[in-house]
């Protein structure tokens, strides 16, 4: 047993400060579902047409069913183009002759929005820009509020990059001091518990988006509440202990230790606290060291291609409730609802299959269900929810095992570089989402092939993943170890503990 694991012990492995502790990490959960999934609302299509002004100009009593028959072509299903128009021309020979030639909309578009309600895309005319697939960058969590007040869509997109350069550094960060302030039994308990709570953000935004329907008053309702979050988890969160011990600084780590015993009513011996051990300088580990060390390289390379398809999938899915047909609110709070028994039902999974099986299995039902709804004819939408709805089960579930996973795979020392960089592979995707969800004017198949396979084949190589189940977290990285087969994991010592 690791020296770390001994003070774990006599803290208490699992007591009022861990408690504690993944009760507070529950709180970002919910404000990163509203900055992840925020842009199915704040990003809203409206039914939209050219804008006809220019005819009515000519004959100012004109009815606007009259100006859109000599203005907009209709389409194969018998309705308004959205994007297309007569090429202008006096309306004489416009009434005499009729007009064939068609252009892009000159003058903008006209929104059918309902009273009050408004989107980045009707506000700044996405429509007729290259710009119109939403950016799924993250938001910084701050910038959540400045963007409420984007005088034009570019200085919306910066603030969307800017916050590309945060959520993920939060969202890694929250998960990995959970992981290593708990004992490897309790590991994917606090960690999926902490998930959980997105699933709660995503009921809270549809509720909330379905009342507040103008985008900049809703981006405020849901951001402003986190600068006394911010400033609470600035007070009171705790640095990793092991973190700490793993660079060489010893007081602080003690420090830490001790806050966290007397919080569980625990003391941890001195003799045992004089016993902690400091990773030699020279030894420190940097994200070069993944790459150099094979075992490392191989979980790295396989981990990163697993989290490009995961995002894609779940965000593919997720930012899709508009073209299953039903109502968009009432898919997403069902997408909501649905996340929570697949997060803990997820905990289930691992404990009876492990990590490995878990992962692979829900990589194969999710791209599954992504190729089944192409093959559900369009008229019948409820059956396309259901399946998407499982297959939104599904990614969910993926994204609750890879934290679990992933954390486990990396030593303390490189765990943080190791989340890091997956995530990193994983944000890829979701900047291409949007760019792939855009091939569907080619054919409507497109972006669900893309999902399904993609996620098809990344269940596959997870199976050349080693299993972590019931194995003690590693501390530092080893250059002599070698993986042979499925269940080796580099640890001071193996604890068969359930989960």
């Amino acid at each position: 047993m690791s020296n770390f694991e001994q003070i774990l012990m006599e803290i208490g492995e699992f007591g009022l400060f861990q408690k504690l502790l993944v009760a507070a990490l529950c709180i970002p959960s919910i404000f990163l579902a509203f900055d992840l999934i925020g842009q199915v609302f704040t990003g809203m299509n409206f039914p939209h047409h050219c804008n006809t002004d220019w005819i009515f100009a000519q004959a100012t009593n004109l009815t606007e069913e009259r100006q859109k028959n000599l203005a907009i072509p209709l389409n194969d299903d018998g309705k308004y183009e959205s994007c297309e128009m007569f090429t202008p021309v006096d309306l004489e020979t416009s009434e005499a002759y009729g007009v064939n030639a068609t252009t892009g909309c000159i003058n903008g578009s006209v929104y059918e929005t309902p009273k009050g309600a408004s989107s980045i895309v009707t506000e700044f005319d996405l429509v007729r820009s290259t710009l119109r697939g939403p950016p799924l960058t993250p938001q910084l969590l701050l910038c959540g509020v400045a963007a409420a007040f984007s005088p034009n869509v570019y200085v919306y997109m910066v603030l969307k990059f800017l916050s590309g350069i945060a959520v993920s550094g939060i969202l890694n960060t929250v998960f990995v001091i959970g992981a290593e302030w708990t004992d490897s039994s309790k590991f994917a308990l606090c960690t999926i518990i902490c998930q959980s709570t997105f699933s709660l953000g995503l009921m809270i935004i549809s509720g909330v988006a379905y009342l507040v329907r103008n985008w900049r008053i809703l981006q405020l309702v849901l951001y402003c509440p986190l600068v006394l979050v911010l400033g609470l988890f600035y007070l009171i969160l705790p640095e990793s202990a092991r973190w700490l011990i793993t660079h060489g600084k010893k007081e602080e780590a003690i420090k830490e230790i001790q806050r966290a015993a007397k919080m569980n009513g625990r003391k941890v011996p001195e003799d045992l606290l004089n016993q902690v051990e400091l990773v030699e300088r020279s030894k420190r580990r940097s994200m070069l060291d993944i790459f150099r060390i094979s075992y490392l390289r191989k979980r790295a390379l396989i981990m990163s291609y697993i989290w490009f398809a995961a995002i894609l999938v779940y965000y593919g899915l997720s930012l899709s409730v508009d073209n299953f047909g039903v109502d968009i609110y009432v898919t997403q709070f069902v997408f909501g609802v649905v996340e929570i028994p697949a997060r803990l039902g997820s905990l289930l999974f691992i404990q009876c299959f492990g990590r490995r099986i878990s992962q692979a299995g829900v990589l194969f039902l999710g791209g599954f269900a992504c190729l089944g709804i192409l093959v559900i004819p369009k008229d019948l939408p409820v059956v396309i929810t259901v399946i998407a709805v499982l297959g939104k089960f599904a990614a969910t579930a993926c994204f609750a095992i890879i934290f679990v996973y992933t954390a486990e795979l990396y030593p303390t020392v490189l765990r943080q570089s190791g989340v890091g960089l997956n995530s990193m592979c994983g944000r890829f995707a979701g900047v291409l989402e949007p760019l792939i969800r855009l091939l569907q004017v080619y054919h409507y198949t497109i972006p669900m092939l893309f999902y399904g396979i993609l996620s098809i084949a990344a269940g596959g190589l997870c199976l050349l993943l080693p299993e972590t189940c019931n194995v003690e977290l590693q501390d530092y990285a080893e250059l002599g170890n070698q993986e042979s087969g499925t269940a080796k994991i580099v640890s001071t010592a193996e604890k068969k503990r359930k989960i």
